[in-house]
């Protein structure tokens, strides 16, 4: 009677209980519904409303724009290294040339700056004013802190195209007339924000500079993927300066094209695991590391499992159940799914409840109703063991 009463709660693990809206996946719910209806076109944020509209291929024509950090060559015709340096942009966006004269620098383009650079020493009469006596040209492209908000993971302030300091050793010690810092670009910031929520508005992203705004159609990075718009070829995909401001809208719907690697896209996640059932009695037994935790952006549930150890084994402790914990980013209400692992791997419609992980989440494995049962009797057995040894030793 004591282990029936010890078991009789443990057969089927109860359902959690979550708040209305929290699901936001289809494959959330045991029984899905198509997400393609609640998606809709974001309204133009309101932040743009007193700004300037532009086309994309415009903002991305135009002329790449210093900052701070950026390295500048001059070169002054009969100069030598007098007033001819290589030359760096101060944090305030200023450039100093040779202690005596300064000029702003940050955010126009190394022409403007050359121009009003020869007519500064040409005024104090350090150079002579002779046409094409004077060349600036960058030599190393420092990283930019813009802003990205809206449908990405980890939105905030982001350093786009930062380079180690190896990086920049080699391109001082190797100088050479001119640099791309190719990670000075839009969809590199986007990535370096943690990529598009599965909710962003992928045709719908805007770059915000000074006045002006853009709004760019990132759909050609999924062309071919099954879900888009078929477009492929390479979006536009502008230089950033400094301040530029990235605003991603959401569509408010979950989107599976946009559940994979991509140029826009997370390349990997991090997940938490705990396989705390039998037969492995911790983590460590259960070869939960690093590398079985960093999974790539696109795996579901089931798969994850597996990479916790938590699918197959003897046919006693088969018929486990797993939870996953996420949460949903358009609420930010925590989301907590059950799932009977043996019908994640046998059931045809798998695809239909077996929800895509997403960074940050956490999977967590309950043993078997047999394994509870067998734990269930190893406790009675260690609470009448004592019992029934002291009566075996009484006369």
């Amino acid at each position: 009677m004591l282990t029936l009463a010890l078991t009789s709660g443990c057969a089927t693990m109860p359902q959690p209980r979550n708040l209305a809206g929290a699901q936001y996946q289809p494959t959330q719910h045991v029984q899905a519904a198509p997400d393609a209806d609640r998606c809709k076109a974001p309204a133009l944020p309101a932040a743009l409303g007193p700004l300037s509209a532009e086309p994309a291929e415009t903002l991305a024509a135009y002329p790449d724009i210093l900052g701070p950090g950026d390295r500048l060559r001059v070169d002054v015709s009969g100069d030598r290294d007098v007033l001819s340096h290589d030359y760096v942009i101060s944090a305030n966006g200023s450039l100093t040339i040779n202690g005596s004269v300064t000029i702003s620098a940050a955010g126009r383009s190394s022409a403007s700056v050359a121009q009003e650079l020869r007519e500064r020493l040409v005024a104090a009469g350090l150079i002579r004013d002779i046409a094409n006596n004077l060349r600036l040209v960058p030599t190393e492209r420092a990283g930019v802190a813009v802003s990205v908000e809206g449908a990405v993971f980890e939105p905030g302030v982001i350093v786009a195209g930062d380079r180690s300091n190896e990086v920049r050793a080699t391109t001082v010690a190797n100088p050479a007339l001119g640099d791309f810092n190719n990670g000075r670009s839009l969809a590199t910031a986007i990535r370096a924000a943690g990529g598009l929520r599965p909710d962003a508005a992928l045709d719908a992203v805007y770059l915000v500079r000074g006045d002006r705004y853009a709004r760019i159609d990132l759909s050609p990075v999924l062309g071919g993927v099954e879900g888009s718009d078929g477009s492929g070829g390479l979006p536009v995909d502008p230089q950033l300066a400094r301040g530029d401001r990235i605003i991603v809208p959401s569509a408010g719907c979950f989107q599976t094209r946009l559940v994979r690697p991509s140029p826009v896209t997370a390349p990997g996640i991090r997940v938490y695991m705990s396989n705390l059932s039998r037969p492995a009695a911790s983590n460590a037994s259960s070869a939960i590391g690093r590398d079985s935790t960093s999974l790539p952006y696109g795996t579901r549930f089931l798969q994850g499992l597996i990479s916790a150890n938590c699918v197959g084994g003897s046919a006693m402790n088969a018929g486990r159940s797993a939870v996953l914990i996420s949460h949903n980013p358009l609420n930010g209400h925590s989301v907590v799914i059950a799932r009977k692992v043996e019908a994640l791997v046998r059931d045809a419609d798998r695809d239909e409840v077996d929800p895509y992980l997403m960074p940050g989440d956490a999977i967590a494995c309950y043993d078997s109703t047999a394994m509870t049962f067998v734990d269930a009797v190893g406790v009675v057995g260690n609470l009448l063991g004592p019992a029934v040894l002291v009566k075996s030793l009484k006369p």
